[in-house]
């Protein structure tokens, strides 16, 4: 699922002007929640029942559910639906805020079953994972648990890197309910275990299931799917599926993303540059604004290039701290820092992602050998994912594994259409150094390389 942002966009700075001037009220000025000290339910209400911007058909439901608790603010079950409301706010919007204000329906709404299950939501969303995974394990402890506890469970294992325990309770969860969200998580656990053909499959039951009545998780779904196809080397298909995203949710910014990855694929920078403007314009999330660095580069928009890069320079460690760590570390900009932003998010989300980050930012750092062991935790799943092969060439070179440095060089070329720009020049500069050829051929190296530990995984 999308990446939850940790700055207060637009909307969060409005709600937390909100909380401030409730502070004052009460003669007590503060900008941020004290633990021990927490607003009277009075306040919570008028947080949720705020008027919030927006005419589209989910604004005019979170408007809706507003006007039903005003008129009986004892409405447990429309405090939760509004909470809800405000979970797809934030994840259509990319603003963290809305999460908060589900977290205070939560708080208004008691401790049932169906109040725990959106708090351990919301504390997977803002990645307190350890939190979330309590939650789920005391949700899935009770008198016939629905799939959605089960759910929350596989996603917090899985963002701690405990694949292994996530399996058996993704089986139970799609047992009891085989749905879009269902066989999406599936399919995504494949893909870490480097099963794509597997993860391909699931994604399409995933889309089938999707509808127009709950447009983003089908925009979504779609996304997810064109990225596997895209990465199979399907690039028609690709790009099909990232316009059926776009027809349930109008540049949704996901998929604008990878349709700029499409276009500079096909050689057109320029398009590429107006696909990731729109993209970052809405979720300005590092990744994002990394690509569009590269892809202004190319296109020769010198004045957008430092635009985006200072505000990525800004933000960056706070919009998404283990992206900025690898932008930092790719650019060798401040490798200290990239190191120690690597770190942290690896202790409270020890996935294979984050042992990549810290491998490859302590390698800029001219830590090798701590850079060599964290990338062998990053490859223990067998992930399939182009960037952690680069990185691991890269990283085995650096440590005189010239073999193991091909191997690894090799088969991120047979992926290289999954790299951003910058990327794909280092890579092949990698290659030179060792003598590779990037030949054609090692797109079909690596396709049965990847066939066969899918293979292997069944």
């Amino acid at each position: 699922m999308p990446t939850v942002r940790r700055t207060l966009r637009p909307f969060c700075l409005c709600l937390f002007s909100l909380l401030l001037l409730l502070s004052l009220q009460t003669g007590q000025a503060k900008t941020e929640r004290d633990p021990s000290d927490p607003l009277s339910e009075t306040d919570r209400l008028a947080l949720i029942l705020a008027p919030q911007p927006g005419k589209d058909p989910l604004d005019r439901e979170l408007a809706r559910l507003q006007d039903k608790i005003r008129a009986n603010r004892a409405a447990k079950p429309q405090i939760l639906q509004l909470g809800w409301i405000f979970v797809s706010k934030a994840r259509m919007t990319g603003d963290p805020g809305y999460y908060k204000m589900a977290e205070e329906c939560a708080q208004l709404s008691g401790d049932e079953s169906a109040s725990l299950l959106l708090r351990g939501h919301i504390d997977h969303a803002l990645h307190r994972f350890a939190e979330a995974e309590a939650v789920a394990q005391r949700l899935v402890t009770e008198k016939n648990p629905g799939w959605q506890a089960y759910a929350l469970l596989g996603d917090a294992l899985m963002e701690q890197g405990k694949l292994t325990e996530a399996i058996p309770v993704y089986q139970r969860m799609i047992d009891l309910r085989p749905c879009l969200q269902t066989y999406a998580r599936v399919a995504h656990l494949r893909w870490l275990k480097g099963d794509l053909s597997g993860a391909e499959e699931l994604m399409r039951l995933a889309v089938e299931a999707g509808s127009s009545r709950d447009p983003e998780p089908a925009a979504w779904a779609y996304t997810r799917l064109a990225l596997y196809q895209l990465q199979a080397h399907e690039t028609k298909e690709s790009s099909w599926s990232v316009d059926r995203a776009l027809e349930f949710v109008k540049n949704y910014a996901a998929a604008m993303a990878l349709r700029s990855k499409l276009e500079m694929e096909r050689g057109q920078p320029a398009a590429a540059v107006d696909s990731l403007r729109i993209a970052v314009a809405q979720v300005p999330l590092p990744e994002y604004q990394w690509a569009l660095i590269d892809a202004a580069e190319l296109a020769g928009d010198h004045d957008l290039v430092a635009k985006t890069e200072h505000a990525l320079q800004t933000r960056g460690a706070s919009e998404d701290p283990r992206s900025f760590a690898l932008y930092l570390a790719s650019h060798q900009k401040d490798p200290a820092l990239a190191f120690r932003l690597a770190e942290e998010e690896l202790s409270t989300r020890p996935d294979v992602l984050s042992y990549d980050a810290v491998a490859w930012t302590a390698l800029a750092a001219g830590r090798v050998e701590e850079a060599s062991e964290n990338m062998k935790c990053a490859l223990a799943e067998g992930t399939g994912d182009a960037r952690l092969f680069y990185h691991a060439g890269k990283i085995a070179a650096a440590n005189g594994s010239k073999k193991e440095a091909i191997s690894w060089i090799e088969r991120a070329a047979g992926l290289q259409q999954m790299l951003l720009p910058s990327e794909k020049s280092d890579l092949a500069a990698q290659a030179s150094n060792l003598g590779v050829s990037l030949a054609a051929e090692s797109v079909q190296t690596t396709k049965l390389k990847m066939a066969q530990t899918a293979s292997n995984k069944r």
